[in-house]
């Protein structure tokens, strides 16, 4: 049994906003609770089969735990997460659509064409963090067709699920924290990464790392740097009810400040491996 505990600092009276946990083949969070503050409700995401926590702050530091169990046995990875769904985040423009299955069919298809994917997507980005992402203000997915695009591990990734459902493809796109093995189980931000499931197969794919470890053409695997993860969401495009809000957040992954009613920011945070 692990724990992953992530402390959010400099806590003021506004509510903290978090997710409670999700599964994958891997891992299950089995509990969460909170320490220097108190949980007043619970809301949901009732089409992705998640929740999160509405937090009332009682102390500068709010910790929340996560109780990890890692018995792979029974484990596998919510159904919810490979569901197509039409938000502005994951629908993919026509030309994006054609362009894909373009790729997937010149590669024969099959697991053949989700390599063919990935690659073609990892050949369109170069590693960074834009003010502006590539797909801002936009209702779908475009399609990237010159040169390469500054983006994220979020913009390539939103991308890579695009590119691959448009193909025909059940991808999933999960976020939580990874904590990189010379770290000692500790991180101070998200991270995210794409899983696709065919032919009865999951297959984990990380191109960030990939670019940013220099390791090569990108190939699937849950972690080509060396570390460890865990998910606590999956899916973009959610949507929270309840206690009067009503909150729309491309991913809920780290913990978010409630600013005004229905509007949530970044906090600042470390998180740990225990």
């Amino acid at each position: 049994m692990k724990y992953l505990s992530v402390s959010i600092t400099e806590c003021d009276d506004r509510l903290i906003f978090a997710p409670t946990g999700t599964m994958t083949k891997h891992e299950a969070i089995t509990s969460f609770d909170v320490e220097g503050g108190e949980i007043t409700e619970l809301l949901h995401e009732t089409a992705l089969s998640l929740s999160a926590a509405l937090i009332v702050p009682k102390s500068d530091t709010v910790t929340l735990r996560y109780k990890i169990c890692d018995d792979a046995k029974g484990l596998t990875y919510p159904l919810s997460a490979f569901v197509p769904r039409i938000t502005r985040y994951t629908l993919p423009a026509d030309e994006l659509t054609v362009t894909s299955k373009e790729i997937a069919r010149t590669a024969g298809g099959g697991s053949a064409g989700i390599a063919a994917i990935v690659e073609a997507t990892e050949a369109l980005f170069t590693y960074d963090h834009p003010k502006t992402r590539f797909n801002d203000g936009m209702d779908s997915v475009p399609l990237l067709s010159c040169g390469r695009t500054a983006g994220s591990c979020v913009d390539i990734n939103t991308y890579l699920v695009a590119s691959l459902r448009a193909a025909g493809y059940q991808a999933a796109y999960f976020y939580g924290y990874f904590f990189p093995e010379e770290r000692g189980g500790f991180t101070d931000d998200g991270h995210c990464w794409v899983v696709t499931y065919h032919d009865g197969k999951y297959l984990e794919w990380d191109i960030a790392h990939h670019m940013k470890a220099r390791l090569g053409p990108t190939q699937p695997g849950l972690n080509p740097r060396p570390g460890k993860r865990v998910a606590v969401t999956h899916s973009m495009g959610q949507r929270y009810r309840g206690m009067g809000l009503d909150c729309e957040v491309k991913v809920l992954g780290e913990p978010m400040r409630l600013q005004a009613p229905n509007q949530l920011a970044f906090v600042t945070l470390g998180a740990h491996l225990i």
